[in-house]
């Protein structure tokens, strides 16, 4: 079968194509090599140990290519285009970095996909977690080495922050049954959008549905980036004053809420975890130092 992105119908790039954000999703556990997607066999063991489709262990795959194992990476929860295989692809292209990234489906608790308060350098409305302890919800995990990371800081920042969530008060299940001691996750710095006053607008879904549903709601929207989601993201992505006049609006219009739950895990250290030093939750797996 041929894995190939362009096969799989996933390589599609949200900043090159606005209304197609977030990007189609992992749905299942995979190794992004270049320009496939291998599947994982998954396996009752740390994630170093599952085997890649027709090949030998994720760990030993990775060595062979001369890339960190996974022990070694950093787990980080992605509620918008970082899912996507072929955003994570164009995003390490970019900076000449290896497209060796593991992408796993994580069952998560208590986090909701939201919308930020402030519009993208690309014209979309991007997503943001917010913390919903009444939910749970299926996000990829991609496991990233100190390069990779750093370049997603860099496209992160300053628009948003780095937190890690505790896995005892945000339940995140693996495939394998491990429930996850700790991941990283990034939130919006511009809070979330709840144009009701009070509750999150929903993202992850269609960009032009939620476009078109915030220039109905505001005059003001309409009059700078026009009557609809196709006039919103060509104004937006060419004219940075734009963007900046239409995040202006979402507060003036009180749609803003402040993203402050996740300020008691927010990280700013230098010292990043890795996957061997957040050991499985007791009852999970068995606690190991390593990956093997």
């Amino acid at each position: 079968m041929d894995r190939s992105l362009a096969a799989l119908g996933l390589d599609d790039v949200a900043v090159e194509r606005p209304l197609i954000y977030p990007g189609r999703p992992v749905t299942e556990p995979s190794l992004l090599l270049d320009d496939e997607l291998l599947p994982l066999d998954v396996r009752a063991t740390r994630l170093g140990d599952w085997t890649v489709d027709q090949g030998g262990r994720l760990d030993e795959i990775l060595t062979l290519h001369g890339q960190e194992p996974v022990g070694r990476r950093h787990p980080v929860i992605s509620v918008g285009s970082n899912a996507s295989p072929g955003q994570v692809r164009h995003k390490l292209r970019r900076l000449n970095l290896p497209v060796f990234v593991p992408m796993i489906p994580v069952r998560v608790g208590g986090i909701g996909v939201g919308c930020s308060g402030h519009i993208s350098p690309a014209g979309y409305v991007a997503g943001t977690p917010f913390v919903d302890h009444t939910t749970r919800t299926t996000l990829v995990v991609t496991w990233l080495d100190a390069r990779q990371l750093k370049a997603v800081d860099d496209t992160e920042f300053p628009d948003y922050r780095r937190a890690i969530l505790p896995g005892d008060v945000f339940d995140m299940t693996m495939p394998s049954d491990e429930r996850l001691s700790g991941a990283y996750i990034y939130f919006s710095a511009h809070g979330v959008l709840a144009p009701d006053g009070t509750r999150p607008l929903r993202g992850g879904g269609d960009q032009a549905t939620i476009l078109d549903g915030l220039l109905a709601g505001s005059a003001r929207l309409r009059e700078l980036l026009g009557s609809d989601a196709a006039s919103w993201v060509d104004r937006a992505g060419q004219d940075p004053g734009m963007r900046t006049r239409g995040t202006t609006i979402f507060g003036e219009e009180g749609w803003v809420l402040p993203q402050t739950d996740f300020l008691p895990y927010l990280d700013e250290s230098a010292e990043l975890l890795p996957y061997d030093d957040l050991p499985p939750l007791a009852g999970s797996l068995p606690n190991r130092t390593g990956n093997g």
